[in-house]
């Protein structure tokens, strides 16, 4: 066991469980077997928490807009997302006779992935994580592009206009939004100097998102376009596309698709809560002060109230359109990261070991220039804003036309 993985609480107790019952010969086994049992472990939660988080959002949802949401199965209906999946599991696969066989199975399984992968670098509480890379910002962004793939290849796979339709806005739309998502956290890592999750949130003396409004607007918002969700769901619009990119897409293989969807808004979710909400930390003091709740508590409940603010703003928000998601991208987000990140940079140069009162100060400069930004940069998108009914030009019918 080396000195990283022998600090690590999950992994410590049970491969010193297991290599107390092997021989000496077969450490290797306790050590290929402790890796499989917390992966399995960690892939298991997140299903749960995908189910609680569905049952979550559906009866939010509910109270948001005035009535009760699902009630009948189970206790309060409890036991409606299991009665979802069963009902999915059980539905015929069907595949259309023009799609490709190849494309149109491997795009779920790229799909959910991604999500899997992530998981492996974010700290869910003190020393305990999977892997602690000294690169988990940059594979975290790495990773997240494979899922532009998947739907690309869900909608070209199905031989359906449609899904074709959906799959390319999906290809403009998050490429797009990679580019503000990546500059939001420049900020971050000149704060924290380092890439590491785990580095970032021991560097958090003040939570980032007191330091980084702005940073944390333009990720927000571009993590929403991510992982597709409202007002950026344009992948998907029912209105126009039918489903989307997954139009054609039934049983297990549609099953994957929402389980990949939902999964990653509770991964992002996570990463936000690294990123900006000090982790595993208690965000309401020093971290000098003794634990008032254990590392993991605080974690899951900064993921859960990330949620709820997710759930918030898809209720209240309605859909843009495509014209309105790319604008969006290149005319507010781009310019804000980019003001971002040359302030932060300033900051970094004037003060570069700051002290607790500095980092005060920095707060108050980014406050600032977050609000002067968003306010600045509304007002003129407003100024510049066209109007669709002013190019309808009049046109006079002749008495003889009527």
């Amino acid at each position: 066991m080396g000195p990283v993985l022998s600090e690590n609480a999950l992994y410590r107790p049970l491969y010193s469980f297991l290599d107390g019952l092997l021989p000496e010969s077969l450490d290797w086994v306790a050590y290929f077997l402790t890796g499989f049992a917390i992966v399995f472990l960690l892939v298991n939660v997140l299903l749960i928490f995908a189910s609680v988080f569905v049952f979550m959002l559906r009866r939010l949802l509910g109270l948001f807009q005035t009535r009760l949401g699902p009630n009948r199965v189970g206790p309060f209906g409890i036991l409606q997302p299991f009665a979802d999946l069963l009902k999915l599991l059980l539905k015929e696969d069907v595949r259309p006779r023009e799609a490709d066989p190849l494309l149109f199975t491997i795009a779920p399984v790229l799909m959910v992935a991604p999500v899997f992968i992530i998981l492996a670098v974010v700290p869910f509480g003190r020393n305990s994580f999977l892997a602690d890379l000294n690169i988990a910002v940059l594979f975290f962004i790495g990773v997240t592009t494979v899922s532009t793939l998947a739907v690309f290849l869900a909608g070209w796979g199905s031989g359906n206009r449609y899904a074709l339709i959906g799959a390319v806005r999906a290809v403009a739309q998050l490429v797009s939004y990679e580019v503000p998502m990546v500059l939001s956290l420049v900020g971050v890592l000149l704060l924290a100097g380092t890439m590491s999750l785990v580095g970032v949130v021991e560097a958090q003396r003040i939570p980032f998102i007191l330091l980084q409004p702005l940073g944390f607007f333009v990720f927000l918002m571009a993590a929403s376009a991510e992982m597709n969700w409202t007002p950026f769901d344009l992948l998907e619009a029912e209105s126009e596309l039918t489903a989307g990119f997954h139009t054609e897409y039934s049983g297990t293989k549609f099953s994957l698709l929402q389980l990949g969807e939902f999964a990653s808004v509770i991964v992002f979710s996570g990463i936000i809560s690294t990123l900006f909400l000090r982790g595993w930390e208690n965000p309401f003091g020093p971290l000098s002060w003794p634990e008032v709740l254990p590392s993991h508590i605080w974690f899951i409940a900064k993921i859960f109230a990330v949620l709820f603010l997710l759930i918030w703003v898809r209720a209240t928000i309605v859909r843009l359109r495509i014209d309105q998601v790319m604008a969006f991208a290149w005319k507010v987000l781009f310019p804000l990261a980019i003001i971002n990140m040359f302030v932060t940079a300033g900051l970094v140069v004037a003060w570069p070991e700051p002290t607790t009162a500095q980092l005060w100060m920095m707060v108050a400069v980014n406050w600032v220039v977050a609000i002067v930004s968003i306010v600045g940069i509304s007002f003129l998108m407003e100024k510049n804003r066209k109007v669709p009914t002013t190019t309808v030009r009049l046109v006079k019918v002749t008495p003889e036309v009527r």
